[in-house]
Parts: structure tokens; C-alpha cells; sequence
């Protein structure tokens, strides 16, 4: 085995093992470790979650003096300063008596951007870089995109007929896709730290919004997404599902000055966050909320919101990635509602087109992902 195949061999392994730490680790990111030491694996790690022991740490510790003259495997550059919860992992690094350090990407962090590696390389350890990077990124992509641009990264979900129809003209729209199409939305929200609907859904399905491990009993999932609203005029019910047992899943109202004062103290004395935002076309905007949720460290967001919210998100350009479910059914008509509501483009150039395609199937669905 070459150098730069064990390299790429070992480094999966760390990358498959980062991956176990999804849905937890929000707002750093998804990390894991291996220390090798004469082709063998002595140490292994992943993060598990904010304040805890990062991933070359756990390695390290569990490699113990056998680190000496071993290779450190990481996913994301080590880090080396103070503005965190837990030590830098440079220090530690370095004391270990590791001869080389193989990371799969640096870290476009501020704080870090390069220098955890000219760290490393200053006390003398051969570092190589760029090791299976494009998998590293792509695993990480959301704590990439909040970094470099401060805002959640967006995936838009929607449950549809094939021919592109969320609901009747009548509104009837429960269950267009089967249980096990349902159940993996439940598995999307659990990686994500806030869902997103409009007020219409809440009036329209009344809806939890939680992350469910099963219907059978009701078993909600250890790490629940923030629920975010919104609602222009405050209509949403105090009485509302989304607004009980704020200690099980927070939720948080999106409004504008529109809204009465009375109708938002109702929903505080209920427990609710209520935060006004600037307007767009009379709605809530968007960006304004995208900003809002990634200042509070919100790294992810899963739009579940209708036809008017999905409109909107793409308008704003705010969407990267899309998820469909789509059932083997037809509903046909003109006034059904489509999965994007608003005006449909003029031309067929002005269409948005997804990239890095897969398709499954889920039950009697299939499943339509892709890039924006």
C-alpha cells in the first residue's frame, strides 16, 4: 500500500467516523481522528457535541504513549486558539510525539484558516493536507456555509404527487406520500437545528414539528430542531401544538410590526419566543431571518413551509438543497397547489436547474435530491 493510499484508506475511516456525531456537534462541526501507528489503528475519536473533548483528543488519549512517532489522522485542521469552551488541540498534538499529522481539509473558520497546520508544521511535524477533501467538505457542508457567509444552511423538503402537487384545490394535502417517506422527514429534521413553516401550515395541519424516532409509542428524538414560524400578524393560536411543551422543543415566532402587542404577549405568557423582523412584501423577510438564525449559531434549517414559503426561499436565493418525496400518484388540475407557488417564470432559461442528483426509493416514493 502506497503512502497516499493509506492515507486516503485511513482517512475515510476518520470521515465515516466523524459522521456519527450528525445532528449533535451543531454549531461546530462534524470531526473524527485516528491515530495509525505501523499501518495499525491505536486511537480513535469524534467529537460528540458542544464542550466536549474534540476528536483528536479522544485519539490521542486513547493512543496514549503508543501516539509517539504515529500519524494522526484528522478531518478538519486542528484547532489553536482560546475563543471556545474546550483547550486548542495544537498543544496537545505537539506533546503527543506524533511524527505526521494527514488532514482532509483546513478549516475556514477565522479563528483558524490555516493556522492550527503552520502551527503543527513550526514544531516540527510533517503535515500533509487536502486528503480525501471534497468528502470533508461535503460532510460538513453546513458548518462550512454558516462560516463563510454567516447564514444556516437552507434545504428545502416537500412531500408532493409527481406531478408536482402538494395539495388539492380544497387544501387536503394529509397523507399525499406513505409512512416511510414521513418517517424520513423525521430523520432530516433530527440533523437540522431549526424547521422552518409559515403560519399557514400551523393554522391549515397544526403541526409538531419534532423529531420522532417512532410513532409507536411517540419517541422524540434526544436533540430537537428549533421551530420558527412565521407569522407577519401574529395569527398563530396560543393553543397551537407548536406552542406547548416549550421544555420538550422551543419554539420561536417570526413576526413584523404588523403584528398587535396583545397577540404577542398571549404567546409569551404561553412560553413562545416572539421576535419582529423587517418586512418584505408585507411577509417577514427572509434574509433578514436567515441572518437573525445564524447569529444565534443556527447552522442549519429545514424549510417545510408551503408552496408560498418554497416560493419565496428560491426567490431570495436562499435555498441549497432540495429534498422531494415524491408518491406514485397524479392529482392533474390547475387549481391544485403546486410544491412553488407564486408566478412561474417567463422563459424556460430563467428555471432553476439542481446539480449533484440522486434519487431514491423509500417504500412506494421516491426521494429527489439535489444541489442549488
Amino acid at each position: 500500500m502506497t503512502a497516499t493510499t493509506q492515507h486516503l484508506h485511513f482517512m475515510t475511516l476518520a470521515l465515516r467516523l466523524a459522521a456519527k456525531g450528525r445532528g449533535r456537534t451543531s454549531p461546530n462541526p462534524m470531526v473524527g481522528a485516528l491515530v495509525v501507528k505501523n499501518g495499525r489503528i491505536v486511537g480513535r475519536g469524534y467529537h460528540h457535541g458542544p464542550g466536549q473533548a474534540h476528536a483528536e483528543i479522544l485519539a490521542l488519549s486513547q493512543a496514549g504513549p503508543r501516539a509517539k512517532g504515529a500519524i494522526l489522522y484528522v478531518t478538519l485542521e486542528p484547532c489553536c486558539h482560546l475563543l471556545k469552551r474546550t483547550p486548542p488541540c495544537v498543544p496537545a498534538v505537539v506533546q503527543s510525539g506524533v511524527r505526521q499529522v494527514v488532514v482532509a481539509m483546513a478549516d475556514p473558520n477565522p479563528s483558524v484558516k490555516g493556522q492550527g497546520i503552520a502551527a503543527l508544521r513550526r514544531a516540527g511535524i510533517t503535515v500533509t493536507t487536502a486528503v480525501a477533501q471534497e468528502e470533508a467538505a461535503q460532510l460538513n457542508r453546513a458548518y462550512l456555509h454558516w462560516v463563510t457567509t454567516g447564514r444556516p444552511y437552507m434545504t428545502l423538503k416537500a412531500g408532493m404527487t409527481l406531478d408536482g402537487k402538494v395539495a388539492t384545490a380544497k387544501g387536503e394535502s394529509r397523507w399525499i406520500t406513505g409512512p416511510l417517506a414521513r418517517q424520513d422527514v423525521h430523520r432530516l429534521r433530527g440533523r437540522v437545528d431549526a424547521v422552518i413553516v409559515g403560519v399557514g401550515t400551523v393554522l391549515k395541519d397544526n403541526p409538531t414539528l419534532t423529531a420522532r424516532l417512532s410513532d409507536r409509542p411517540l419517541k422524540l428524538a434526544p436533540r430537537q430542531p428549533l421551530r420558527v414560524v412565521l407569522d407577519s400578524t401574529l395569527r398563530t393560536p396560543p393553543t397551537a401544538t407548536v406552542c406547548a411543551r416549550q421544555d420538550r422543543a422551543k419554539t420561536l415566532i417570526v413576526t413584523t410590526s404588523r403584528a398587535s402587542r396583545s397577540r404577542r404577549r398571549s404567546l409569551e405568557r404561553a412560553g413562545v419566543e416572539v421576535v419582529s423582523l423587517s418586512q418584505k412584501n408585507r411577509r417577514v423577510s427572509l434574509p433578514a431571518l436567515m441572518t437573525m438564525l445564524g447569529e444565534r449559531g443556527i447552522t442549519s434549517v429545514l424549510i417545510e413551509g408551503g408552496s408560498t414559503v418554497n416560493a419565496a426561499a428560491l426567490r431570495e436565493k436562499l435555498v441549497n438543497h432540495v429534498v422531494f418525496y415524491l408518491a406514485p400518484t397524479l392529482l392533474g388540475g390547475q387549481d391544485a397547489k403546486a410544491v412553488i407557488g407564486d408566478r412561474s417564470p417567463k422563459r424556460l432559461a430563467q428555471a432553476l436547474t439542481l446539480r449533484h442528483i440522486t434519487v431514491r426509493r423509500i417504500g412506494k416514493d421516491l426521494v429527489v435530491e439535489g444541489d442549488l
